[in-house]
């Protein structure tokens, strides 16, 4: 048996690439389990809910029960309704980050100058119109958050512009970075991660492709780190960064080896 207790793994770049499963991603869940570890797919992507991914993996034999799932979106909704209750956010993000917010009773407003909280986040119609009523709605000290610092997200082709792109102008416009970054690596997420675990960080592994991100989050609270090269980052990436993994994998598939 393992002396993991938990694991945390990534799911685009770890588990998926696209629509597509990774190779072998399928057989290192399939490994995880049988060694008796908990598990928590948590995905920094801003505009999905914890059912899409149970709908997006079960066709390749991963089953997911939506209890084991969080997004940035579902996480910034939780913090959100629990620190802002009430509050008018302005939200810079897509119709499905709307949708999350507005069921988990986040009051939301489209009028900048009403804007009592700011979210950033993706948002596929960003323009110079909506850079500029974010910048109206972040005049003075109203609180600024990021769903996640995702620069960059990877799709079947290639990659598109993130979240971390859209927060970069906003912090350009108005002055001032983010009072907190909501999704992975920060703090709230590493909260959320391990009231839904209920495990011992110290006995917890995360598995992603993302150094700044994943492997941070580990780092940060006190995890064991694998990162796999299937995704944002290879080897001349992880030769230059600061952050280091405790682990390099080819794929999710090889976390075998570890258990």
């Amino acid at each position: 048996m393992t002396d993991y207790e938990a694991a945390i793994l990534d799911v685009d770049g770890t588990i998926v690439r696209g629509d597509d499963p990774l190779p072998g991603a399928a057989d290192g869940v399939r490994a995880l389990e049988a060694a008796g570890c908990s598990r928590l797919l948590f995905s920094n992507n801003p505009t999905r809910g914890s059912d899409h991914y149970g709908e997006k993996l079960a066709p390749h034999g991963i089953d997911v029960d939506p209890n084991t799932v969080l997004t940035s979106a579902t996480v910034s909704a939780e913090y959100l309704a629990a620190t802002h209750p009430d509050e008018r956010v302005y939200l810079v993000g897509g119709e499905r980050l709307e949708a999350i917010l507005e069921a988990a009773a986040v009051e939301l407003t489209t009028d900048p100058d009403a804007a009592e909280v700011v979210l950033g986040s993706f948002d596929k119609n960003f323009s110079f119109g909506t850079l500029w009523e974010a910048l109206r709605a972040l005049e003075g000290d109203v609180p600024f958050y990021g769903t996640d610092p995702d620069a960059t997200i990877p799709i079947d082709d290639g990659e598109i512009p993130g979240s971390g792109a859209i927060l970069a102008a906003m912090e350009a416009v108005a002055g001032r970075e983010p009072d907190a970054i909501l999704g992975k690596p920060s703090s709230v997420a590493a909260a959320a991660a391990m009231d839904r675990l209920d495990a011992d960080p110290t006995k917890t592994l995360v598995v992603g492709d993302r150094l700044d991100t994943d492997i941070a989050l580990g780092n940060r609270a006190g995890m064991e780190t694998a990162l796999v090269l299937t995704g944002i980052t290879d080897r001349a990436a992880l030769a230059a960064a600061d952050v280091e993994p405790d682990h390099v994998l080819e794929s999710l598939a090889a976390v075998e080896t570890l258990l």
